[in-house]
């Protein structure tokens, strides 16, 4: 039997970032707010207090922060007309689950676009021409321009006390900063993060080459700070456990650092945890969202009716429930019609490891999963004259360690047996002389590219799941190549005793045994027209008003940045869209 509960305000599905500062804006309103999570609630204290935060085995290697793949996951295939499978164990990308989503577990490598990632179809074209792109890639611009979205991207970084150095504030270039950048209103709230042994070399030798090094902007504080919301952070001490962990002493940004501190004392807002959302319910001329069906932890299905509609999980759970839900026109990539489940994209890396004679201690256990590293931005976006290379898009470069965890982050030099004597007293002899070069890029959005549902696997509630049809492009393959060909040329310029290689290369398919990133995208993508997107510029469903859909799932492509930050950004802009203007007359938000 179905329990219908008394309506509320609003209700938010997900309490990871985007969900957890809507929550906090509505019910800083006065609103009545709901907050939907399917997994359980964690914080600092008991769950991540030191020693239990940094084990290994547990978060590292288990998961333990992560969805059960047991109960919900997604299908996989290349091409459409292959076969998808079930992704069956946390390689290529981790599907968070807990209250923080995603940003809990976070590295904290806290980015802004680009300007020209805003405007990212109309740049390329007026640069390189419309023939310049191949036919089926699909990339879209956003309608917002950096300078509209400036004030957002500050607020979030206010809000995670953001450590770095600004390279462009106001108009006048600043030493030491991102020259590429786009102009600031102020600086970073704390001062960069010190250099690890790696950073310092790498950003050393950049400099020799002409590049402009600069620090890895970090949502982990480099000294106390406490946010607008009053909730206050410590400063980090470089432990190197960030991605896959909690922080335990309060200083990696995320919403039980953030936000959630001050939005669970407010008595007009709920967080409800183990409720599992299968359905945005509809008014009969499907119009107008009335509230949400979940599943409770006691397996109870529930009906909670609401004014306002926050749809704030993961990327592809915010697919799935549009899917779900019968909202907005299902894209299909034989007619290119449709949105839903338009531009699925993700991106593409490569990694060098670098090894030194002993007497260059480079000490990687002492990192942070942002800060600690030095950037160069010279071939991200379009930055570079693409022209004589055959490829949009870019990325960056980035030199140090994020930590140098034993079972995960331990580099030895090519050539060694895998296991053994030999393996032991390679990693004993490289282990405190060794550093790592990255690139970090984009992918841009392509015709057959998208999620739609599975029609024959099903989760544990019986609904189907999300089928990913994603494979790489040679646009992707020729980047990589130029932007890896840029880094090991640093990498000669650092002189390492030997070092590796790891890329992507032509031929090679969509591997979901490879990790990269969590930086999956799309689905739900925001634009201008309704017809080719999903959302409006302040997040607002085309199809239902009283709907917002907030989170990666926004971008019509990836760029080359982590995506945090303008997720961040993107939730401030609707969020002061709803408290300043929506609630005073809901409805369409655009045109205005």
């Amino acid at each position: 039997m179905t329990v219908t509960l008394k309506p509320v305000d609003a209700v938010v599905i997900g309490l990871g970032w985007t969900g957890s500062i809507l929550s906090m804006e509505l019910a800083n309103e006065g609103l009545n707010v709901v907050a939907l999570e399917r997994g359980a609630y964690r914080d600092t204290a008991p769950d991540w207090t030191y020693p239990k935060a940094v084990d290994e085995l547990k978060y590292g290697i288990r998961g333990d922060l992560f969805q059960r793949l047991s109960k919900d996951t997604v299908t996989i295939r290349h091409a459409v007309g292959d076969t998808a499978v079930p992704y069956r164990q946390l390689n290529v990308f981790l599907l968070p689950d807990n209250v923080g989503g995603a940003g809990m577990h976070w590295n904290g490598q806290h980015y802004r676009p680009s300007p020209e990632d805003l405007k990212f179809r109309t740049r390329n074209v007026e640069r390189y021409g419309a023939k310049f792109l191949p036919e089926d890639m699909t990339i879209q611009d956003y309608d917002v321009t950096y300078d509209e979205l400036e004030p957002y991207l500050d607020e979030f970084e206010q809000l995670c006390g953001t450590s770095g150095q600004a390279g462009n504030i106001r108009g006048t270039l600043i030493p030491g900063g991102n020259p590429f950048e786009g102009p600031r209103s102020r600086g970073y709230p704390t001062p960069a993060l010190p250099d690890s042994e790696g950073a310092r070399r790498f950003a050393i030798a950049a400099r020799e080459m002409g590049y402009s090094p600069f620090p890895q902007p970090a949502a982990n504080c480099s000294q106390p700070w406490t946010n607008q919301y009053g909730v206050r952070l410590g400063p980090c001490n470089l432990c190197g456990y960030c991605e896959r962990y909690g922080c335990y002493i309060y200083a990696k940004a995320s919403p039980q650092t953030t936000i959630l501190p001050a939005l669970l004392r407010k008595l007009n807002f709920e967080m409800r945890t183990h409720s599992n959302v299968t359905k945005i319910n509809l008014s009969s001329d499907g119009k107008r969202a009335t509230g949400v069906t979940y599943v409770d932890a006691a397996g109870q299905e529930v009906i909670q009716p609401a004014d306002l509609v926050i749809l704030s999980s993961f990327q592809i759970n915010n697919v799935r429930l549009m899917l779900l839900s019968g909202i907005g026109k299902p894209y299909d990539p034989n007619t290119g019609e449709g949105v839903i489940g338009k531009n699925f994209a993700y991106q593409m890396m490569s990694e060098s490891a670098l090894f030194f004679d002993k007497d260059v201690a480079t000490n990687p256990f002492i990192g942070a999963g942002a800060g600690a590293q030095q950037i160069i931005d010279e071939f991200n976006a379009d930055h570079f004259d693409h022209a004589p290379h055959g490829f949009i898009g870019g990325g960056y470069i980035l030199g140090g360690t994020t930590g140098g965890r034993p079972l995960q982050q331990l580099n030895v030099p090519p050539g060694t047996p895998a296991w053994g004597a030999a393996w032991k007293k390679a990693a004993k002899d490289t282990y405190l002389h060794s550093t790592r070069v990255q690139t970090h890029s984009s992918v841009m959005s392509y015709r057959g590219a998208y999620v739609d549902l599975d029609p024959t696997y099903r989760n544990a509630l019986g609904q189907p799941l999300a089928r990913i049809t994603f494979d790489w492009h040679d646009n992707e393959y020729r980047m990589t190549r130029f932007v890896t060909d840029r880094a090991l040329e640093i990498v000669a310029k650092m002189n390492p005793k030997s070092h590796t290689v790891t890329m992507r290369k032509p031929g090679d398919h969509f591997n979901t045994r490879q990790y990269q990133t969590t930086h999956i995208t799309g689905g739900v993508i925001t634009g201008a027209d309704p017809k080719t997107s999903a959302v409006n510029r302040y997040s607002q469903s085309w199809d239902v008003p009283n709907l917002f859909v907030f989170g990666a799932s926004a971008f019509p492509q990836n760029f080359g940045y982590n995506p945090t930050g303008l997720i961040g950004g993107l939730t401030y802009m609707g969020a002061h869209a709803i408290r300043d203007r929506y609630l005073k007359s809901p409805g369409p938000l655009v045109p205005v």
